[in-house]
């Protein structure tokens, strides 16, 4: 595809768009353990390893046996949790940790995580990964019926719904809350007397069991069980409720069979290449992804370059199919946190600017493939285009080790609505000239789902929740419903008062 000389007009126009948000979009870790001595550690050492899930803020609750610490920082784990001291701070055999990423104006220590409560039947803790995609049509009904709260995160509506359950036990008051909640979420829960792991009936956010020293630990990817040294036991299957208290691992069935959908894009982005989720290796999907980019999309140049660090895959595999040499022609600095989970876009494009650096030898004079993981808003991609460019490549070609990203989403990943997904509502060739590239092309849904073993993609019963490239949800969005019926009578109650 060639340039048009309308191109970096048309890009300099839409990436200072800005990029407005809709909702609470929330990308986190969580992490457990229980019975083994100084688990606070422990479960900080987890959370080092599930950094890249959310880096705005990190929260850990320890019980000791006669009572609950909690703390929770803005910031890094590493700046929070690394003291000598943190044993007597948060002495305790149970713990559990979360690291979390937040939308703009909810970056509030108030919606930090673990949140605690003290309820009739003693202190619960709970940290959550995901979004309930029913979270304001429960607070408002909470509201109306009294109830308080402290934050805007929906991890709270789901501790007043225990609380309010009339169910003796804690695990039946686990349950009687989330039957009412919907969405994507993987939660990890610690009372006085049980650490509990439950994951949404679609298994849509990843949760794994393990074992370290006999201790049953709970962590959002395997690389965390890797970091302290714990046994991968197995996944929680989807709508699983995993009940730990001493002696014993009890495996709960109480929400109705649902088929399995978990997210792909864990595979695309979020999960480390080193981590095995649902069963697949995260390089290995990856490293396809490449593979069948090429078969699909390759065209002659003379040099694969991805770009740090989550292309480095794909392009390994692609370079590996296509036979053209693979080369580091951007260096990353690794001091720089990754630009999509940045909470606001002016940081997002500092980031871009601070993090990458062309490596001029590799680049000079070449027809240069760069491959992504994803192109999500493509703010990202034109600067690294311009980049490469500057340091004297021939040519720049653009692939994606994904589909086109059309339609937001709504359970756990923070993404723009659709007027700021750069493929919602533009032609490939419209693409092209707003990332000024010679050449774009993104892999083929079933190109995908080849990647992941999982053979073409099934329209009647998709194999993943993969609705950001398909706008097939695998759920209801009843806040999303509720807000677009809210927003239709506005217009017409502003159309009414127009005409008269």
């Amino acid at each position: 595809m060639t340039l048009v000389a309308a191109g970096a007009d048309r890009a300099t126009s839409f990436f200072d768009s800005g990029s407005e948000r809709d909702g609470l979009r929330l990308e986190c870790g969580v992490f457990g353990i229980f019975g083994q001595p100084d688990a606070a550690s422990a479960v900080a050492l987890g959370l080092h390893a599930l950094q890249h899930r959310g880096q705005e803020a990190c929260g850990i609750a320890a019980f000791d046996g006669q009572g609950f610490h909690t703390e929770r920082h803005l910031g890094h784990v590493a700046e929070a949790f690394s003291g000598p001291d943190l044993p007597a701070r948060m002495p305790g055999s149970s713990a559990i940790g979360h690291t979390r990423y937040s939308t703009a104006g909810g970056s509030f220590l108030r919606n930090g995580q673990p949140m605690f409560a003290d309820l009739e039947a003693g202190g619960v803790a709970i940290a959550h990964n995901g979004n309930l995609t029913n979270f304001l049509f429960l607070r408002e009904k909470l509201v109306s019926d009294g109830a308080i709260f402290q934050s805007t995160s929906d991890s709270e509506v789901i501790l007043h719904l225990i609380a309010r359950s009339r169910k003796r036990r804690v695990v039946d008051r686990f349950i009687d809350a989330l039957s009412q909640v919907e969405g994507g979420y993987a939660l990890v829960a610690l009372t006085n007397k049980k650490l509990i792991g439950v994951r949404d009936p679609l298994g849509i956010r990843p949760l794994v069991l393990g074992d370290l020293n006999g201790k049953p630990v709970l962590a959002s990817e395997t690389r965390a069980l890797d970091m302290v040294g714990a046994k991968f036991v197995r996944d929680v299957d989807h709508g699983e409720m995993v009940v730990i208290s001493h002696g014993k691992v009890e495996s709960l069935r109480p929400f109705p069979a649902a088929r399995a959908r978990p997210c792909v894009f864990e595979y695309v982005y979020f999960a480390m290449p080193d981590s095995v989720v649902n069963g697949r290796s995260v390089y290995e999907v990856r490293k396809r992804l490449g593979r069948r980019l090429a078969e699909e999309s390759g065209i002659p140049v003379d040099v694969v370059v991805p770009v740090p660090d989550s292309g480095v895959p794909a392009a390994l595999g692609y370079a590996q199919a296509s036979g053209i040499p693979f080369e580091m022609g951007i260096i990353r600095n690794h001091f720089v946190g990754r630009t999509f989970i940045q909470p606001t876009q002016d940081a997002r494009e500092l980031g871009v600017r601070m993090k990458l650096s062309p490596n001029r030898a590799v680049l000079a004079g070449k027809r240069v493939m760069l491959i992504d993981d994803s192109i999500v808003r493509g703010t990202n991609s034109v600067r690294v285009v311009r980049m490469v460019r500057e340091a004297g490549a021939a040519e720049v070609h653009l692939r994606s080790a994904s589909p086109p990203i059309k339609w937001p989403d709504f359970y756990g990943i923070d993404m723009p609505d659709r007027d700021h997904l750069l493929a919602a509502n533009r032609s490939l060739e419209e693409m092209a000239k707003l990332l000024e590239v010679d050449s774009l092309g993104f892999l083929s849904v079933d190109g995908l789902y080849w990647a992941m073993n999982a053979g073409p993609r099934n329209p009647t019963h998709p194999q993943f929740t993969d609705h950001y490239f398909t706008g097939d949800y695998p759920t209801r969005l009843l806040d999303r419903e509720m807000a677009l019926g809210r927003k239709e009578i506005t217009e017409r109650q502003l159309s009414f008062l127009v005409d008269a």
